[in-house]
């Protein structure tokens, strides 16, 4: 599992009505004997960024506008989280990223430290799939996703973080699995990071 982390002021994740991720598409198949030969077995690690996203986050001039699209998730401060499952993943990635998750102190203290976690600041979380995250470009000039779980093994994995999340007690806005996305976000700092499980 890879995740991208980012510190938001602000972060809005919004739905085109009536289409799936053409990326979702890609993701379904096997890997091919030329991928098996070339990455051998799936690595289990998970990647993480978080941003900070401010009030001044605004529906983008481009495609879908705003009356073309509905909101699926949104937070004020917390950690934009984009989640992309590996083949191999499991249950234990989802556990010990929350873990992580929860308690990553990346929020400023009085003294202008990174020394708080998102509970401490009333943060919450705004997670999204993002299976091009397991994408690689070392050949060629289009991506391969051969390492991208199919959805069936990857929804269940993206719920696990979000379940596992709200165990702790996190407020948690949710992405739509396999849905074209756009989102908007305010990274404050900037802080991002990559995280993996």
């Amino acid at each position: 599992m890879r995740l991208v982390i980012q510190r938001v002021r602000r972060a809005v994740v919004r739905v085109k009505a009536g289409e799936a991720s053409p990326a979702a598409q890609v993701s379904t198949g096997e890997a091919s004997p030329a991928a098996q030969r070339s990455t051998g077995e799936a690595s289990p690690a998970a990647r993480m960024s978080t941003g900070e996203a401010s009030p001044a986050a605004r529906p983008s001039d481009g495609d879908p506008s705003p009356a073309a699209s509905e909101v699926a998730g949104e937070i004020g401060r917390g950690l934009l989280v984009l989640v992309g499952v590996e083949r191999g993943d499991g249950p234990e990635a989802a556990r010990a990223a929350a873990e992580k998750l929860a308690g990553l102190r990346v929020f400023d203290d009085e003294a202008g430290r990174m020394n708080l976690d998102a509970a401490a600041v009333g943060g919450s979380f705004l997670v999204v799939s993002q299976f091009t995250l397991a994408g690689s470009v070392a050949r060629g000039r289009r991506p391969s996703f051969d390492r991208a779980a199919p959805p069936a093994e990857a929804a269940p994995l993206v719920d696990a973080l979000v379940a596992e999340l709200r165990r702790r007690g996190a407020t948690v806005a949710e992405g739509r699995f396999r849905a074209h996305m756009e989102v908007e976000l305010v990274n404050d700092g900037p802080v991002t990071l990559v995280a993996d499980f």
